[in-house]
């Protein structure tokens, strides 16, 4: 990896991963729904009628989601896993980082622990000469990229945190994401043509969102679409036969589509075996392990699906850490304070301001 240290002396650069985060045992099921619903991300109330929906909203939720996280434990293991590629960034960072450069990666979870003003202090604590912003959400979007940006501002305010900032918007065709997809998925085909003697739909299955926001301009979907092709190009498969979808819906408003239920009774008919692989996900939790690992895939049998295979995510495999790495390093060559989207996305940086 390129790059010069400071002339003179040793620079160190903060990293600071962002993720949702989860609930680390039942009792805090619901103040983390609270935090997700009071997020004006999320419910753009004002602050005054947000806090007592969004305390409604996490007690009438909690029962639900508890029982959904007792599937997998009783807690999400997002933070682990979380852990677990900052710590493999951070070790390829250190193996190929200029001479006097330190890296130190953070986490910082949205909705539940560390979130951004515990690791904002220990940044500070950390003393960097600057500060990269690097969301595990590969695709922008304002409810979950533009959130987490906005919190991490204020909590660096609130800390005192001066060193320059570099933010990386979006990364949906970062070649090493789209490798290690592609690599995956391409496990995912062969078991499923070994299990059925046929070959399979792939369905890229991603979280949805309603479609009101994306109505106001938010790219997400647009981004998941250009994901999804990218991989397929990797792919190389003449004919392949694949879909996007969504999942996750909840609660009366309309949400984008087709959803993953109204893709799996389309296989059904067509008689044919699917291969789910997440394609904005990046970190197994309670949508792949609940709603992909056993709703899903017991409605795939109900309604007589002939195969099912779901891809795992990218987590610390060789080639995401190292696209992580690349854009560290691309990020760290160009000017603080300036958004980091590629050239096909340009406005997710002004539109998380």
């Amino acid at each position: 990896m390129a790059g010069i240290a400071k002339e003179g002396g040793s620079e160190k650069i903060a990293v600071v991963l962002f993720n949702l985060g989860g609930p680390d045992c039942p009792a805090a099921v619901r103040p983390f729904l609270f935090n997700l619903f009071f997020d004006p991300a999320i419910i753009g109330l004002p602050g005054f009628l947000r806090a007592p929906l969004a305390a409604f909203i996490a007690w009438r939720r909690a029962p639900a989601a508890r029982a959904i996280y007792a599937e997998i434990g009783g807690a999400s293991p997002i933070l682990k896993l979380t852990e677990d590629q900052a710590t493999a960034l951070e070790k390829t960072l250190a193996e190929n980082s200029p001479p006097g450069r330190r890296t130190k990666v953070f986490i910082a979870m949205r909705y539940w622990h560390p979130m951004s003003d515990e690791t904002a202090r220990a940044v500070k604590d950390f003393d960097p000469d600057e500060v990269l912003l690097l969301p595990l959400y590969p695709q922008f979007s304002t409810t979950t990229t533009a959130s987490s940006i906005s919190d991490w501002r204020r909590a660096a305010k609130a800390a005192g945190l001066s060193a320059p900032v570099s933010e990386i918007c979006c990364y949906p065709v970062q070649r090493g994401f789209i490798r290690a997809q592609a690599a995956l998925i391409r496990n995912g085909l062969a078991g499923a043509e070994k299990e059925t003697g046929r070959s399979s739909r792939l369905l890229f299955s991603a979280h949805g969102l309603p479609k009101k926001i994306i109505d106001r301009g938010d790219p997400y979907v647009r981004q998941v679409e250009k994901t999804a092709a990218a991989i397929v190009d990797a792919l190389g498969v003449p004919g392949l036969d694949w879909a996007i979808c969504y999942q996750s819906r909840v609660g009366s408003l309309e949400w984008v589509g087709p959803n993953i239920d109204d893709e799996l009774k389309r296989a059904a008919g067509d008689k044919v075996a699917v291969v789910v692989t997440p394609v904005a996900f990046v970190s197994e939790h309670s949508e792949t392990l609940v709603e992909l690992d056993i709703k899903y895939r017991g409605l795939a049998a109900q309604w007589g699906v002939p195969g099912y295979v779901r891809v795992p995510t990218v987590g610390v495999t060789a080639d995401f850490i190292g696209g992580l790495a690349e854009l560290v390093d691309e990020a760290l060559r160009r000017n603080p304070d300036k958004g980091n989207c590629p050239p096909d996305f340009a406005g997710c940086f002004r539109k998380a301001r």
